[in-house]
């Protein structure tokens, strides 16, 4: 097979040797050094592995020490490619078509659908998505028909009640757009075919694009023709976040009345940027659906503000570079901002919804400890904002300085590749203090970064498709679990070993 296979030391990664595999796939380390070590395999075209591997765990091996390392198998995986071609109504390519990927994702204990790579057609309206590892995934198209015209009202001719020129010349049909596509050709997330992909797959996804008429939205907002106008931003959710659609441009064709043209139908979150002269309104689940559809903009929900006041727990100064955001959904971060030298920060156009608060530090793993709040009500390391909102939030933030070490143990012998969860007490709204790990070929398990806290420590055999995070998953497990308290020492022991249950 001709793979290279490396033998690395858990407590020094910069020790480590290598072999290469015999054309049936055998390796062989010889006079290895009592300890534990990592497993893994790399050979071009395939996905690196480790043993035993599952997500970012594996099982480090323990040689000399009773247990079977004469007869390990690590699994690679060759490469998988997704390509396919994006053809208009007319089966001719679309050019310039934005491909996105979503893969499925359960890191965080929850199944969520992440993005995960882009691709752009070219002129053959062919797109590549290479090096991709075994998994679900789904895939979307965004383009704009070559030949599509979007008149606009001329201002004049509204105000005298009539049409411009150019709306009555303009070849109607050629007012068209096309929707967000997701494969088999569906114009709705939740009616997208998912894509199971395993190792070496390539595998050939087609998109028909079908134009739709596109929409003029008139919207009435404050203000006149002379002192200009905030363009709306629309926004479609797509799977567990959203994303903005494109339009054929915005113009004032009468005092408050603003005029957007090249909207596809469907159903949207709608942002006016500073409108109002703060921080901007959102109108949420709009549906678009006939032309010449007039909203009244001054009946959008104001977007909120957070401010924010942190208080790191054992340190007498904010660190440089500190930050706190909110997460919303699969977004990395809805928003998020620098907290000043005296651990005050204020995050501005916030819209209503339930978000995740989070904190960041240079250095050190940072974590909520608790959050008090005037103007937002608080779940766990949650708050859930109205429209327009001027929340406060104090914070109280913590390192996650502790190491938890254990034994995870069956009928009383060591349980390798178990998965291991530390749960926190009253876990909702607190999905960042949940640790996991994957036992090792003696039983032992890390689990780093560990708040100081009450907790209970779950061993789950074949665990790994579980959504261990959400609170009415885990306790089914954690009623068997011992509760344990981890004290703010450097490393913490439990005292007893976890026994593994079953999935």
């Amino acid at each position: 097979m001709n793979a290279r296979v490396v033998l690395r030391a858990s407590r020094d990664p910069q020790t480590f040797e290598s072999v290469v595999t015999a054309e049936d796939g055998k390796f062989t380390f010889a006079n290895v050094a009592p300890g534990k070590y990592s497993l893994e395999a790399v050979k071009k075209g395939f996905i690196p592995g480790y043993y035993d591997q599952h997500e970012g765990y594996s099982t480090a091996i323990v040689p000399g020490a009773g247990f079977d390392t004469e007869n390990l198998v690590l699994k690679l995986a060759p490469n998988a490619v997704i390509t396919g071609r994006v053809l208009d109504e007319a089966g001719e390519p679309v050019r310039h078509a934005q491909v996105r990927l979503y893969v499925e994702n359960r890191q965080e204990g929850v199944q969520r659908f992440y993005p995960s790579h882009a691709a752009q057609t070219d002129d053959l309206g062919v797109y590549e998505i290479p090096s991709l590892t075994p998994g679900t995934y789904f895939l979307s198209v965004q383009a704009t028909p070559w030949y599509a015209v979007h008149p606009r009202t001329d201002p004049e001719s509204s105000r005298r009640g009539g049409q411009s020129s150019s709306s009555s010349t303009a070849d109607r049909s050629l007012d068209v757009a096309y929707p967000v596509t997701y494969y088999s050709d569906v114009t709705e997330a939740d009616s997208a075919t998912p894509i199971p992909i395993s190792g070496g797959e390539r595998l050939q996804i087609d998109f028909h694009l079908n134009p739709v008429p596109a929409l003029r939205v008139l919207f009435h907002v404050p203000g006149d023709d002379k002192h200009g106008f905030v363009n709306p931003q629309f926004e479609q959710s797509t799977f567990d976040g959203s994303g903005w659609i494109q339009n054929g441009g915005a113009s004032m064709i009468a005092p408050g009345v603003l005029e957007i043209t090249g909207v596809p139908a469907g159903h949207y979150n709608i942002r006016f940027p500073g409108m109002g002269g703060g921080d901007g309104v959102q109108m949420s689940g709009v549906d678009v659906s006939k032309d010449g559809e007039q909203i009244d903009a001054t009946k959008a929900e104001p977007l909120g503000t957070v401010k924010v006041s942190v208080q790191i727990s054992g340190e007498t100064a904010i660190p440089r570079g500190f930050s706190v955001g909110l997460r919303s959904g699969v977004r990395t971060m809805s928003a998020w901002q620098r907290l000043d030298e005296k651990g005050q920060a204020e995050i501005a156009q916030v819209a209503a919804g339930r978000y995740q608060v989070m904190v960041f530090g240079e250095g050190k793993p940072y974590f909520i400890g608790h959050i008090e709040a005037d103007g937002a009500e608080v779940t766990g390391h949650a708050v859930t904002l109205t429209a327009g909102s001027s929340a406060s939030l104090m914070i109280s933030a913590v390192e996650g300085s502790v190491v938890v070490q254990g034994v995870a143990k069956r009928a009383g012998k060591p349980c390798a590749g178990a998965m291991v969860v530390l749960v926190p007490k009253d876990p909702e709204g607190k999905r960042d203090l949940f640790r996991r790990d994957q036992s090792d070929q003696d039983g032992t398990f890390v689990l780093r970064n560990v708040v100081p806290g009450s907790y209970s420590v779950v061993a789950i055999d074949g665990g790994w498709d579980l959504n261990w995070s959400e609170p009415g998953v885990i306790a089914v497990y954690a009623k068997r679990a011992r509760p344990v308290e981890v004290r703010g020492d450097r490393t913490f022991t439990l005292p007893d070993p976890i026994e593994v249950q079953s999935r």
